[in-house]
This record gives structure tokens, sequence and C-alpha cells, in this order.
């Protein structure tokens, strides 16, 4: 019976932890729900507290301690608070709350006193906390770009001999002279021919122009030879003459299309995860109130951003917000602008001086707001005007769409002309259309200069301007699609009416996907509808481990059948070496072709050679390319430069290896000089040296910097090395003890350093007799001379010398002289 008795017991024992458990779980869910429930509303009693009583209490706002205390006052039973000093807590009150509020007849405002522990907590609306900005950083500093005076000379021979045919040759050159007073370029080839059936020997200029930027306002003056700047729906002409323009290359820190913004409101303070496209972007903490993020990620076309807020008790809640970017559009208030002025170039790459009649163009593109941008453009000559209007428009996150009227008069006779498209992007499927309509009438300065010279066509519509024509109709359609692990797949739509009636239509579909490796296949079918059959073409390219590629290509078209092609390639690698190329083709119609070719690099130039040809004959070809630098009373040799450049100098000192961007680049020669040709314009890049390897008496004061440099120039890049003349002294009294440590040294050029362990004191900055003055712990004093070899390329070391005591002073025992 007793057991029976005690067992129930034992199982009520057992259950006691389970019921603590349950116990301790129900009170904790209920506090819970109640930091997770409104504040209570205060009670419309009177307070516990007499009235006129004056309360010190800390100020809680939804739930967040502001840290300021306030003046409460109580009356008839409520509180009362100074507008102005819930103003200064950061409250966003209207101008009709002035002098003493009283908290509970405000509307949307809950209340709570805490007696016990002195505060008083207010839930207010969201919309009444100052705004957050998260990740509004300030832009990254500019970086000024610089430049230093020189000269580059880009160039280029090519020969050629033919077994049955002309002997070929010519000599491109590019010079440019830069400096603080903008980049001078001029370009032109050398051609000889040696037989009558060549291009007779001349020389052929092509471009001679100065160009000047202006950093702080990002805007690019050119002067001499130049291409004017058009919209999408015009078309650019070469000039002589001068242009002012914006050029946004100049300030990569400037970003030009407007990026989408995501903005809420957090009733408690909450940690805001945000993720773009499934990277996570970043991490915040939300006070209470209204916030918006800003800096997302420079991205272009559709995505989805998330946003996941945790509260303190760890609930979360996501949300999706689809967007688009578009980098068409500008940001509002941003301009793009260009005008230029000058006569038209004729003849480009057949004739070196021939200009036309004077011509204007201007275009304008303004940014109106985040979704809209404004574009204008106009051109002007004799007896021509243009203008045209138009502007892209982002149609939500549905793509954007684009549309201009142009409208032209020529000699009395006017045309119009009729421009709209439509681009999505988004990361698996990209769609793009663009229809152009234009009228018989309409001309512009791409055809105006032939309009002049052109002879009229008798009941033309355009009597008087010539048979010059534009095209009258223009449609495009592009599609691509990502088929993930499938490839890719794209597709597109050409329909042209030229200005004679005649058309052309186009079809054109591929396809490619990766295989094992890296190998790749890509197919593609194109046909000129109402003009034939099918042409295709299939290639798989395999690279291999050992550097080579091989390509193996066929083609079919209906009037010439199948042709086979392959190729194998080793390619030059960039920090110099040897590559090669092997092709073989025949077709079903007869004709073998073959070309061999060989390349050889380094960091000085690169030089090509091979043939081609087929049974008919062949073709033998050279090649040389490189460049010339003169900078700092230097002439150094590179590849071909199409940018800028830095020459990194050592004052003199060679064999210092040189990095940039952390990558070992070469190390100085004999004169301390070493040519870094690939930087690109305006980039701020990272250049350093390593100069663990210099001599110990070498010192560099910097071994780092971060330059950026002017488009097509040159800039000298510093690193001041100096030779330091050190040595390690070892200094005793006069009874061959060491002197004692922390003695101060002193010399005559005012230098001061102290004795270490075992006597020994380091000293640089010395010369060939040196003096030191000692003063010892006990304040005696002591002097000792040596002489020392500048030359040499090593620390010194010096000692043990005797430190003798100075004249009417104490010894360093103690005794006097």
């Amino acid at each position: 019976m007793l057991s029976r008795l005690r067992a129930p017991r034992r199982q009520a024992v057992r259950a006691w932890p389970r019921r603590l458990l349950l116990a301790g779980a129900t009170l904790l869910s209920g506090e819970l729900e109640a930091l997770a429930a409104p504040l209570p509303t205060p009670p419309r009693g009177p307070l516990s507290l007499p009235d006129s009583t004056l309360l010190a209490l800390e100020l809680v706002l939804n739930r967040k301690p502001s840290g300021r205390v306030l003046t409460v006052e109580v009356r008839d039973g409520g509180l009362l608070v100074d507008a102005g000093e819930l103003r200064a807590a950061g409250l966003a009150l209207d101008a009709r709350h002035s002098g003493l509020l009283r908290l509970d007849s405000l509307p949307e405002v809950e209340t709570r006193y805490e007696a016990a522990t002195q505060r008083l907590l207010l839930q207010v609306p969201t919309h009444w906390l100052p705004a957050q900005r998260l990740g509004d950083s300030p832009p990254p500093a500019h970086e000024q770009a610089h430049t230093s005076f020189g000269a580059l000379l880009n160039y280029e021979v090519y020969a050629a001999s033919a077994e049955r045919g002309a002997d070929y040759s010519s000599a491109w050159s590019e010079l440019r002279l830069f400096g603080e007073f903008g980049t001078l370029s001029h370009s032109g080839v050398y051609q000889h021919g040696y037989s009558a059936a060549a291009t007779p020997s001349r020389y052929l200029r092509y471009d001679s122009t100065w160009r000047h930027a202006n950093e702080r306002h990002a805007l690019a003056v050119e002067v001499g030879d130049l291409i004017s700047t058009a919209q999408s729906w015009s078309t650019p002409v070469r000039l002589g003459g001068v242009q002012v323009s914006r050029d946004f290359a100049i300030r990569p820190d400037i970003v030009t299309y407007p990026l989408p913004q995501f903005s809420g409101e957090a009733a408690v303070p909450t940690t805001l995860d945000l993720f773009i496209n499934g990277y996570r972007n970043g991490s915040y903490q939300l006070e209470p109130g209204p916030f918006s993020i800003s800096n997302l990620p420079f991205i272009n076309g559709a995505g989805q951003a998330q946003l996941v807020t945790t509260d303190a008790l760890g609930r979360q809640v996501s949300t999706r917000v689809p967007f688009y970017v578009s980098s068409d559009l500008l940001r509002p208030g941003l301009a793009d602008f260009s005008a230029a002025l000058g006569s038209l170039r004729r003849n480009y790459g057949l004739s070196s001086f021939d200009y036309g009649p004077g011509a204007a163009s201007a275009s304008l593109r303004y940014g109106m707001t985040p979704w809209f941008t404004l574009e204008s453009h106009a051109e002007g000559a004799a007896e021509l005007a243009l203008g045209g209007l138009g502007g892209l428009l982002r149609l939500g996150n549905l793509g954007v769409l684009s549309g201009a009227v142009g409208r032209s008069r020529l000699r009395g006779t006017e045309g119009e002309q009729l421009s709209l498209g439509y681009q999505y992007s988004a990361p698996r499927f990209n769609l793009s259309l663009l229809r152009t309509q234009r009228n018989a009438g309409y001309a512009d300065l791409a055809l105006y200069d032939q309009y002049q010279r052109a002879p009229p066509l008798p009941g033309s519509p355009r009597a008087g301007h010539g048979s010059a024509s534009l095209s009258r109709s223009s449609t495009q359609a592009t599609l691509s699609v990502s088929l993930q692990r499938w490839g890719s797949l794209g597709g597109g739509y050409f329909d042209v009416e030229a200005g004679d009636g005649s058309r052309t239509r186009l079809l054109n579909l591929s396809w490619s996907r990766s295989l094992w490796g890296n190998a790749s296949l890509h197919l593609s079918a194109t046909q000129q509808i109402g003009a034939g059959g099918w042409s295709s073409a299939a290639q798989l390219v395999v690279p291999f481990d050992l550097g080579g590629t091989l390509s193996a290509s066929l083609e079919r078209t209906a009037d010439q059948g199948a042709r086979r092609r392959l190729d194998y390639h080793q390619a030059t690698p960039s920090a110099g070496g040897l590559g090669w190329n092997l092709a073989h083709a025949d077709g079903d119609q007869g004709g073998r072709y073959q070309q061999a070719s060989l390349t050889w690099r380094d960091e000085h130039l690169q030089v090509q050679g091979g043939a081609y040809g087929d049974a008919r004959g062949y073709t033998r070809w050279a090649d040389v390319g490189g460049s010339l630098v003169w900078i700092d009373d230097a002439v150094l040799a590179a590849n071909r430069i199409d940018d800028a450049f830095v020459v990194v100098s050592t004052d003199g000192h060679g064999g210092i290896p040189v990095h940039y961007e952390n990558q070992l680049v070469g190390e100085t020669n004999d004169a301390g000089h070493l040519l870094v040709p690939w930087s690109s314009g305006y980039y701020d890049a990272k250049y350093s040296i390593d100069t663990l390897g210099l001599a110990a008496n070498i010192e560099a004061p910097s071994v780092e910097r971060r330059v950026a440099v002017r488009s097509g120039s040159g800039y000298l890049l510093r690193f001041p090395l100096r030779r330091v003349v050190a040595a390690s002294v070892e200094l005793h009294d006069t009874r061959g003890r060491p002197l004692p440590l922390g003695t101060r040294i002193s010399r005559a050029d005012g230098g001061e350093a102290y004795v270490g362990w075992d006597g020994l004191v380091y000293l640089e900055g010395l010369r060939a007799r040196n003096r030191l003055d000692a003063r010892l712990p006990d304040g005696t004093h002591c002097r000792a001379e040596f002489e020392l070899d500048t030359r040499i390329e090593t620390l010194a070391q010096v000692g043990p010398l005797s430190c003798r005591p100075s004249r009417d002073t104490p010894t360093p025992t103690g005794e006097h002289r």
C-alpha cells in the first residue's frame, strides 16, 4: 500500500520539472505577447500624484531609449510635456502643437508612465519620427587624374609579297604629345607599292586633334579632326573644327543613371537584411521611423530585391520587391550634351586634306525624372536645317520605351523621321525592338555633302538635292534567352528598305552551349527572306591543357554548298612568348586554302609573320608593331599603347620589383625606370615597389601610391630613394666598459640618439668625419670621434670607440680632469 502511495508521489516529483518548464514557458510567452502587443491605453483616471508635480523622466520612443530626459508635469491626472522638448527628441510635430501638450489628448499616441524606472514610454506614428537614409554615404572622393610632359609614338610596319601580284608595304604611326595643356595627337600611314597595279607611294593623313579634359565639370574640348556626338536616332559625322562635349568617362566616380531606392517604416528597433537577385547586399540596424536604402550595386536590367526584417524578438518578415534599372537613362538633373562646329570631312581614309562645306551639330540629353530622360538633336548647314526631339521612358518594371521625331528642310524640301523602340533586359532574357521610318524628303549631315555634289534626278522629289538617299525604313528585333545548362538561344530579324525602294530582310538564329571542360559548340542559321534558302554554320571549339585551341567549323550556303575549316592556334602569352596559328579550308566547289603564322611578343614589341593562299599562289607577310615613349629624358620601348601609361622611376636605382594592382610587372632598368603600358585612363590604380632587396643604407619614404592618369597620356610616378650613410657604433668608457643604457648621444648637426644594450647606438646621415657627444644618465659627459667611408653600400660597424671625458667635466667614473 505504501508503494502504491509512493508511486504517484514519485510521478508527481518527476512531473515537477515539466510543470516548472511549462510554467516558465507560459510566463515567457506572456512576456513576449506583452512586448509584442501595443502599449496599453493609459487610464483616464487621475494619477496617484498631486497636481503640479514635476517629473524628470527618460523618454522611450517606440521601445527605443532616446537617451533624453524630459520635464513632465502632472495636471488633472494627465501628463504634460513641452512641445519643444519633443521636437528636440526628434518628433516631427506640426505647427499646431505648441506649448505644453497633454499626451493623452494627442491622436494615435499611446503613453505609459513607469514609476519604478522613472521612464516615459511613448508609442507614436512612424511618420512622426525622423527619416533614415541607409547607405547614403557620400560619394567616393574624386581622385584628380595626373599627367606629365612627354611623347608617345605607336607604330606598325607591314610588308606583303605575293607570288602573282603586287608587293605592298605600309608604315602606320600615331604620335602623341601630352602634358598639362592636353593631348595633341596625329595619325597617318605611309603606303608603298612596287608595281603599277598597287597603290602608288604616298603618305595618307588620318587625324590631327588637340584634346583637353576638365575633370571638375566633366567637359572635353576637341580641336581638329573629330566625330560629332549624336543620339541613337541620329547619325554622327566627321568634321574638321571644334567640339565641346560632356564626357562622363572623365569622372568614373559619377553614377549617371538612376538606381532604385527602397523605403518603408519600422515601428520598433529592427534589423534589416537586403538581398539583390539572391545575393546579400548589406545589413542595417533600423531605428523606429521611416527609412530608405540607396546604396545598391551598379546593376542593369530587371532584378528583384528581398527585404528581411528581424525585430528584437527574432520574428522575421520577408518582402520581395521587383525593380528595373536602365543605364540609358540619366539621373534627374543630370545633363549630357555636345556642340560641334566645323567643315565636313570628305573621303576619309582616301584623302589627307579634303574638307567640304561648313556644318554644325548639337545634342542634349537631360534627366527629367528617375523614369524619363529627354533627348534632342539639331544640325545645320547652308540650306539645311534639322531638329529632333525624343526621350526614354521607363515603363515601371516592364522595360524602357524610346521614341523620337525628327524634321529636316533642305533646299525647300521637307522630310520627317519617326523612331520607336523598346528594350527589356533580365538575367535570362533580353529583348530589343527598333523601328525607324523616314519619308523621301528627309536629309541630314551624313548625306548633305553628297546632295551638294551629286547630280539631281529629273522628276524626283529630291530634284536639286542629288541622288543620295537614306533608307526609307528599318526594323530590328533581337532576342536572347538563357537556357541554363542547355546553353543560350538567340534570334534576330532585320528589315531594311533602301532609298531606291529595294528591300532586304534577314532572319538569324543561333544557339551555343558549353560542353566538357571549356569546350563549346556554336550553331547558327541565316536566311534572306525572299532570296533563297538558308545558310548555316556549326563550330566546335576545344581548348587543350597545353594552351592550344582546336576549332572545327562547317558552313553551308544555298549557292556555294558546304565549306569546311580546321584551325589550331596557340595564343601569345600577354607577358611575352611565342604563339602560332595553322588553318586549312576546302569546299564542295573546290579550292583549298591554307594559312600559317607565328607571333613573337616581349615587353618591347610584337613581331608577326606568315603565309596564306591556295594552289594559285601564296602571299607572304610580316608585321612589326610597338611603341616608343619619351619621358623624364628617357626613351622606353613597349607594345602598342592605346590608352594611358605610367613610368615608374626609382631615382636611378635599378633592379627594383614593381607591382601593379598587387601583380608583379617587372623590375626597373639600370636608369631606374619601368614602363607600365596598360593603365586605363582615369582609373585609380595602385602601384608599389618592393624594397626588400635594397641595401641597408637605402631609404624609401614611400613604397605605394594610387594614381589615376588622363586618358591618352602618361605619368611619371616617382618613388624617391635616397642613400643614407648609417653605422652601428659601439661606445665604451675609458676603462673599456660599454656606456650605460639610455646614454644620450648628440651630434654636431643637431641629431640625437640613445645608447642601447652593450653600448651600441644606431646613427644615420653620417659624414666622412663625425664627432659624438655623450651625456650619461649620471650627468657626466664624454666625447668620441671617428671617420667613415661614405661610399659604403652596407651598414657600417664602428668600434668599440673610447668615449673620453670632455674638459672640465666629470669622467664617466666620477673622476675629474
